[in-house]
């Protein structure tokens, strides 16, 4: 997996460890080894301009994902012999933001980060949470990620 990782924002992180975090969840998600994509951490000042002009919300927020296909989870593109990388989007994290809302809502602020890592990711490869049904898919989905490298949100 390529996965192209920049921090733009003062917040220390572990850079290594979700980078390999998100190279885990497309292999899990049945992804070929050549598929790319972007993770980008960012200021409030940077997702809040991205939010303003892309997503037309004011304010901050905490994850964006800007897929380059539609896909349908649990469903990778196929890439034959001779095809380009896939290339899924990219996903922008504000760290502020998210250790914000988990101190709100009494998270463990990185299992939180990564949480949200992987609801950006799978919102790349097609899951969504526009009703009951497809938001309970994704929770279960990030629920077994996050299982995976023994992350909670308590």
């Amino acid at each position: 997996m390529s996965v192209f990782f920049s921090d733009e924002q003062d917040e220390p992180l572990d850079v290594f460890a979700l980078r390999s975090f998100a190279g885990r969840v497309l292999k899990e998600e049945g992804l070929p080894d050549t598929t790319e994509v972007a993770v980008l951490m960012v200021t409030p000042d940077q997702i809040t301009s991205y939010n303003e002009t892309f997503m037309e919300r004011s304010g901050p927020t905490d994850v964006l994902a800007f897929p380059v296909e539609a896909l349908l989870p649990g469903e990778p593109p196929e890439q034959r012999p001779g095809d380009p990388p896939i290339a899924l989007g990219d996903v922008f994290l504000c760290p502020t933001e998210i250790f914000n809302r988990a101190r709100e809502e009494r998270f463990e602020e990185e299992g939180f980060l990564f949480l949200l890592l992987a609801h950006g990711l799978l919102h790349l490869l097609g899951y969504d949470h526009d009703s009951d049904g497809s938001a309970q898919t994704m929770e279960n989905r990030e629920d077994q990620l996050l299982a995976m490298i023994g992350k909670t949100l308590t």
